[in-house]
C-alpha cells in the first residue's frame, strides 16, 4: 500500500499507524509536514513551506483562513512534486485542521481521502464562552462561525473521517456526523505505567517520591483552556490545608488554545501575583523530557486534569494508565472517560474548593483510592491502547483500498 500522512507537525496522532505501516516492506509511507515537525524514522518525508501572507490587509476574521489557504496550497505543490515522481497513493490521511486537507482531490481526485477532525467551533455549548472569565464578545462569535468554513470544506472533501472520541465527534454537524469514524490513536500503556519505586529530584535539591504527598498538574502550556487559573487557586487552598504536600506543575508558559495575555505576560506570571502559596512546595518544571514527565506521574498521589470542553488531552489518559488517582474537572470530554467514585473523582471546574475537597478525600482515603487507580488503568486498557487504535485504522484503511494492511 502506498499511503500518505499530511500533518504540518507530523507524526502527531499518526505516530502509532505511521510506524505500524511503515515497518512492512508491502508499504511505502511518506510523510508531508512543515519544517518544525520531529518527523519519524525509516518515513520518507517531504517539507512544505506555506507562502507567506500578502502584505496587503485583511478582514480579521479571515487571518486564520488565509494561512490555512496557503497551508493548501503548499500542499498542493508537494503533491504535484510527488506525482511528478511517479508516486500515486492508495489512500491519503491528513490533519484537516490547518486547512492541509483543501485542495488535495484536486490533484488526486481519485485517491480516498480521510481526514482527522478534531474538533468543530461552536459560540456555545463547548469550549468558547464556556467560562466567564473569558468572555466572548459578537465579534468573537462571528470571527469563530468564519473560522469553520475550513472545516466545513475539509468536511466535504473527505471521503470519510475520524475523530478520537464520541463527544468531538458529537461537535461536528449533525450531517456530516455519519461519514465520522470513532477511532482514538490510543497511548503507549507499556510506557505509562505504575512504579512504586519511582522518585525524582527538583533543583531546591527536594527528592519527591509515592511516600510523599504530591499533587501534580501537567499541561502543554499553563492556560485557562485546561482549567490553570482554577488550579493555582486551588493550590493556595492545598497549601494551607496540608503543609507536607508537595505541588509539581509540568507545563510551558506559551499559549497552546485561547487569548494571550498583553504584554507578553504569562498566565503563570498572572497567577503567581494573584495567590498566596508555599513556593518552597511548588514546583515548576517547564516542559520535560517524556521519561520525566513519566516520573512526574509515578509519584502523583493525586492528579488534577481540569479543561474546558475541548480536545481531551492525551496526558490524562496517560495519568490512568500510570494508575494515577484522576481529580478531573466534570466537563464532557473528562465524563466520557471518568465515572465519579468508579475510576477517578470529578469536580467542578469552577470550584478551587470543591478540588481541594478532592485532593483531602483522596489523600485522607488511600486504601479507597486503590481500587480507583487500578480501575483508571483498567479503563485505558480497554478503550484507549495504541494496539486498539492501530487495529481500528489498518480496518478502516483495508476498506477504503481493498488492500489488506
Amino acid at each position: 500500500m502506498n499511503i500518505i500522512f499530511i500533518h504540518q507537525n507530523f507524526p502527531g496522532q499518526f505516530r502509532h499507524i505511521a510506524a505500524e505501516l511503515a515497518r512492512s516492506p508491502h508499504n511505502k509511507v511518506v510523510s508531508i509536514c512543515q519544517a518544525h515537525a520531529p518527523k519519524m524514522q525509516g518515513i520518507d518525508s517531504v517539507v512544505y513551506t506555506p507562502a507567506k501572507p500578502a502584505a496587503n490587509s485583511v478582514h480579521p476574521y479571515l487571518e486564520s483562513t488565509q494561512l490555512y489557504v496557503l497551508n493548501g496550497q503548499a500542499i498542493v505543490s508537494a503533491l504535484l512534486k510527488l506525482k511528478q515522481n511517479q508516486f500515486q497513493p492508495d489512500v491519503i490521511v491528513v490533519h484537516t485542521g490547518w486547512g492541509e486537507a483543501l485542495f488535495i482531490k484536486e490533484v488526486f481526485a481519485d485517491t480516498p481521502l480521510i481526514g482527522f477532525f478534531e474538533f468543530f467551533y461552536h459560540t456555545q455549548g463547548a469550549d468558547c464562552g464556556f467560562d466567564p472569565e473569558q468572555p466572548l464578545s459578537l465579534d468573537s462569535k462571528l470571527r469563530i462561525r468564519t473560522r469553520n468554513s475550513i472545516h466545513l470544506l475539509s468536511l466535504h472533501a473527505a471521503d470519510l473521517g475520524i475523530s478520537p472520541t464520541q463527544w468531538q465527534r458529537s461537535v461536528f454537524p449533525n450531517e456530516y456526523q455519519p461519514k465520522l469514524h470513532l477511532i482514538h490513536e490510543g497511548i503507549n500503556v507499556d510506557a505509562a505505567v505504575a512504579d512504586p519505586q519511582a522518585s525524582i529530584q527538583l533543583s531546591r535539591g527536594v527528592t519527591l517520591s509515592r511516600q510523599d504527598e504530591v499533587i501534580t498538574f501537567v499541561s502543554r502550556n499553563l492556560e485557562p483552556y485546561r482549567g490553570f487559573h482554577i488550579f493555582m487557586r486551588s493550590v493556595e487552598e492545598i497549601c494551607q490545608r496540608r503543609p507536607n504536600a508537595h505541588i509539581v506543575i509540568v507545563g510551558g508558559d506559551d499559549v497552546s488554545y485561547g487569548a494571550r495575555l498583553p504584554n507578553g505576560q504569562s498566565y503563570r506570571q498572572k497567577l503567581l501575583s494573584e495567590v498566596k502559596i508555599d513556593l518552597s512546595r511548588v514546583h515548576f518544571l517547564g516542559k520535560i523530557p517524556y521519561q520525566h514527565y513519566l516520573k512526574v506521574l509515578q509519584i502523583s498521589s493525586a492528579h488534577i486534569y481540569l479543561t474546558v470542553p475541548f480536545v481531551l488531552s492525551w496526558s490524562m489518559l496517560e495519568s490512568m494508565s500510570a494508575e494515577c488517582l484522576v481529580i478531573g474537572s466534570d466537563t464532557p470530554p473528562v465524563r466520557e472517560v471518568i465515572r465519579h467514585q468508579e475510576n477517578g473523582l470529578l469536580v467542578d471546574f469552577f470550584s478551587p474548593t470543591a478540588i481541594a475537597d478532592s485532593v483531602d478525600y483522596a489523600l485522607d482515603h488511600p486504601d479507597q483510592m486503590l481500587k480507583l487507580r487500578k480501575a483508571a488503568r483498567q479503563t485505558v486498557l480497554e478503550n484507549y491502547t495504541h494496539g486498539n487504535g492501530i487495529a481500528a485504522y489498518k480496518t478502516l484503511l483495508t476498506e477504503v483500498t481493498g488492500i489488506a494492511c
